[in-house]
C-alpha cells in the first residue's frame, strides 16, 4: 500500500476516512506570559543602557610606575557621558598592551560608572645606557621606558651597561637589544669586583666600538677587553670562562700591576703593566747670593 492509496475493504471495496485536522499554534497563556517577559527585558536592557545614572565618572588606575598616566587615558579614548554597559573592554585591553611598558592589562566595569584598570608593567633586569640617556631593558631585550629621575634612585640596584658605540645614538623606546648583546650585557653586568679577585669598590661595563665589551674597575685601575660576541663563532658562553681567567690574572699578577688585560678566550689573555713612576732627575739648582 503506497503512502497515498485509500485502505480496502476484504471485497476489494475503498473505505472512506476522515480527513485529520491539526490543531492550530495559537496564542497560550505560556506563550503569551514568556513573550511579555522577553519585551520586558529587552526594556530593560534598553533603559539601562540610556540611564545617565550609569554613565562613566571615574577611572581607578592601579600598577603603574614606568606608564604615563596621560598615555593610558589616550590609549582609552572613552567619550564623555559614555555608559558603562555599552563599554567593550576586550578592544580597551588590547590598546594598553600595545604601550611599550605594559605587558598585561585587565579592564572592568565598577557600577555604578568607574572603570577599573590594572596594568602589570614590564620587569627591568638593566639599565641600557646611551649619552645621557638610560633605558630599562626587560627579559625579552625591550627598551620599554626611558629612565626618568624619579626611577633614578631605584635603578641603582640594575646592572648598568654605558654603550658608546656610535650607531646605539639611534637606539630609542619601543626597539629591542640584539639577542646576543643582551645575552653578553646580563651576564658581565651582573659580575661584582669580588667575581673577579678585585677590591675595587665598583665595576663599570661599557660597549665601545673598537674593543667590544670592556670592564673597568673604578675608582680607575685596570680595564679588561672581552670582546665581541656572536651567535656562533664566538658566543657569549665563553664568558665564564674569560671571567676565570681575568681573576686568575689579577691574583697572580696583584690588579695594582697591570692595567689593562685582553681576554682573547677562555684560556689565552694578554697584559700590560703600569709604566714606571717617572723620577724628577733635575734637582732644584741652589739660588745665588746676591
Amino acid at each position: 500500500m503506497t503512502a497515498r492509496s485509500r485502505p480496502r475493504t476484504p471485497g476489494g471495496h475503498a473505505r472512506r476516512t476522515r480527513p485529520v485536522r491539526r490543531a492550530s499554534a495559537g496564542l497560550t497563556p505560556v506563550r503569551a506570559g514568556a513573550l511579555l517577559a522577553m519585551l520586558a527585558s529587552a526594556a530593560a536592557v534598553y533603559g539601562v543602557g540610556a540611564a545617565p545614572a550609569f554613565t562613566l565618572t571615574g577611572l581607578d588606575l592601579v600598577g603603574i610606575r614606568y606608564t604615563d598616566e596621560a598615555a593610558v587615558r589616550q590609549r582609552l579614548a572613552i567619550p564623555d557621558g559614555t555608559n558603562v554597559f555599552r563599554l567593550d573592554t576586550e578592544p580597551l585591553e588590547k590598546r594598553l598592551r600595545e604601550l611599550p611598558t605594559v605587558e598585561r592589562a585587565a579592564v572592568d566595569v565598577r557600577l555604578p560608572g568607574t572603570l577599573a584598570v590594572e596594568v602589570a608593567e614590564r620587569t627591568p633586569i638593566l639599565v641600557w645606557r646611551v649619552g645621557e640617556r638610560g633605558f630599562l631593558v626587560d627579559r625579552q631585550g625591550a627598551l620599554f621606558a626611558e629612565l626618568g629621575r624619579e626611577q633614578v634612585e631605584e635603578a641603582r640596584s640594575l646592572p648598568e651597561v654605558d654603550d658608546q658605540r656610535a650607531a646605539s645614538a639611534e637606539l630609542a623606546v619601543g626597539q629591542r637589544l640584539d639577542a646576543v648583546d643582551l645575552d653578553a650585557a646580563t651576564r658581565l653586568g651582573s659580575l661584582t669586583p669580588s667575581d673577579v679577585g678585585s677590591a675595587a669598590p665598583r665595576l663599570r661595563l661599557q660597549l665601545t666600538d673598537p674593543n667590544g665589551y670592556v670592564l673597568r674597575a673604578e675608582p680607575e685601575s685596570w680595564a679588561a677587553i672581552f670582546g665581541f660576541y656572536t651567535a656562533s663563532l664566538r658566543t657569549p658562553a665563553i664568558i665564564p670562562g674569560q671571567v676565570r681567567l681575568l681573576r686568575s690574572l689579577l691574583v697572580e699578577q696583584g690588579e695594582r700591576n697591570v692595567v689593562r688585560i685582553v681576554l682573547a678566550s677562555e684560556t689565552d689573555g694578554t697584559f700590560t703593566t703600569p709604566p714606571p713612576a717617572s723620577e724628577d732627575a733635575d734637582e732644584a739648582e741652589p739660588s745665588e747670593a746676591p
